[in-house]
């Protein structure tokens, strides 16, 4: 079940009210002011653990609807462009990486007059405790699963098993990951 925004407006108002609240955050510190975010955030419509760290430098891009877990770091430049009928979960105690980009539309191939065809928008999850690695892209339809890591400017294009490395233009799986680990 979809959870009740802060206030009822169109979908066109929170695309405005997020829009400028990108700009507004762009002047706050980037790591600093979680708690004044984590607010500003929730008014635009996202759904954000009390304990979320939403740094700077990002944008969140539609009306769509995003939900952040529990203790999760999502490091400067964070992107996500959102669907009205397509999710981003970020599961808790997750690290997002700087310049990660979550994309939940696409097109279909259409025919040779114009390729991109009809558009479609797809869920993206993120299990709980996944690290995903910087400048890497998740794409809508994907679930990955609890205890990954996405190593740096992956392209993740298909499901991840729980507990799996991955890299990789696209994304493959490089090995399994065995409980408590530090390399």
């Amino acid at each position: 079940m979809e959870p009740k925004r802060s206030f009822p407006l169109s979908d066109f108002l929170y695309d405005m009210i997020r829009h400028f609240l990108n700009y507004l955050l762009r002047w706050l510190p980037p790591s600093r002011l979680f708690s004044l975010r984590r607010w500003l955030l929730r008014r635009a419509g996202i759904n954000l653990a009390d304990d979320v760290s939403f740094c700077g430098g990002g944008w969140i891009y539609g009306p769509g609807s995003l939900r952040i877990g529990a203790g999760s770091w999502l490091s400067p430049a964070t992107v996500f462009y959102t669907h009205q009928q397509a999710t981003i979960q970020i599961g808790q105690r997750c690290d997002i990486g700087p310049g990660v980009e979550f994309i939940t539309g696409g097109h279909l191939v259409g025919p040779s007059n114009r390729r991109a065809g009809e558009g479609k928008a797809r869920p993206i999850e993120i299990g709980d405790g996944c690290w995903i690695g910087a400048r890497s892209v998740i794409l809508g339809g994907v679930r990955i699963g609890a205890g990954c890591v996405v190593a740096a400017g992956s392209v993740v294009t298909r499901d991840v098993p729980d507990n799996m490395l991955v890299a990789g233009v696209p994304a493959r799986i490089k090995r399994q990951l065995v409980g408590e680990q530090s390399e």
